[in-house]
C-alpha cells in the first residue's frame, strides 16, 4: 500500500512538472518579410502567385475568385520558435499558391492571420502560436485575378 501511495504522488509530481510544458502557447508577430526572405521561401515559392498582406494595395482587381483558410501546423521540437514560426508560415503560403492555381488565381489579396478564427491583419507581420511540440499559423486570404 506504502508503495501505491509514492507511486501515486510520483506521477502527480510529474505530471504537474510536465502538463505546464505540453500546454505553452507563445504568441509571436514575426515579420513576413524575414519568414519570404529565408532561402527556403525564395526556392518555394515560385512567383507564379502575387501576395498582398494586410491592407496592402493590389494592382486593379479583375475577378473575385474564392476565399479560403490555411490552418497550418509543425512539429517545433528541437527548433527555435523563430524557425518553427517561420516554417509553418512558408507551409500557408505554399498552401495559398496551390490553392490559387487551383483557381487559375493569380494573386491573394486581403491575407490576414486567422489564428482560432481571429483576424488579425498587418501588411508586415503575421501571427503564429509556438507550444512546446507545435507550432501553428493560419491565414485567410481572397483568391483574385489582377491586372499585371
Amino acid at each position: 500500500m506504502k508503495n501505491i501511495i509514492c507511486l501515486t504522488i510520483f506521477f502527480a509530481l510529474t505530471l504537474s512538472i510536465v502538463w505546464p510544458a505540453q500546454a505553452r502557447d507563445t504568441k509571436y508577430l514575426p515579420p513576413i518579410a524575414v519568414a519570404l526572405e529565408i532561402k527556403d521561401a525564395k526556392a518555394r515559392l515560385d512567383g507564379s502567385v502575387k501576395f498582398f498582406f494586410g491592407n496592402q494595395e493590389p494592382p486593379k482587381v479583375l475577378a473575385k475568385l474564392s476565399t479560403d483558410v490555411t490552418n497550418l501546423k509543425t512539429n517545433a521540437v528541437g527548433k527555435s520558435d523563430e524557425k518553427a514560426c517561420n516554417w509553418v508560415f512558408l507551409s500557408a503560403m505554399l498552401a495559398l499558391e496551390k490553392r490559387a492555381k487551383q483557381l487559375g488565381a493569380n494573386a491573394v489579396i486581403n491575407i490576414v492571420s486567422y489564428y482560432k478564427k481571429e483576424v488579425m491583419s498587418s501588411p508586415t507581420e503575421f501571427e503564429c502560436h509556438a507550444g512546446a511540440v507545435i507550432a501553428g499559423v493560419a491565414l485567410r486570404g481572397e483568391f483574385v485575378k489582377i491586372a499585371e
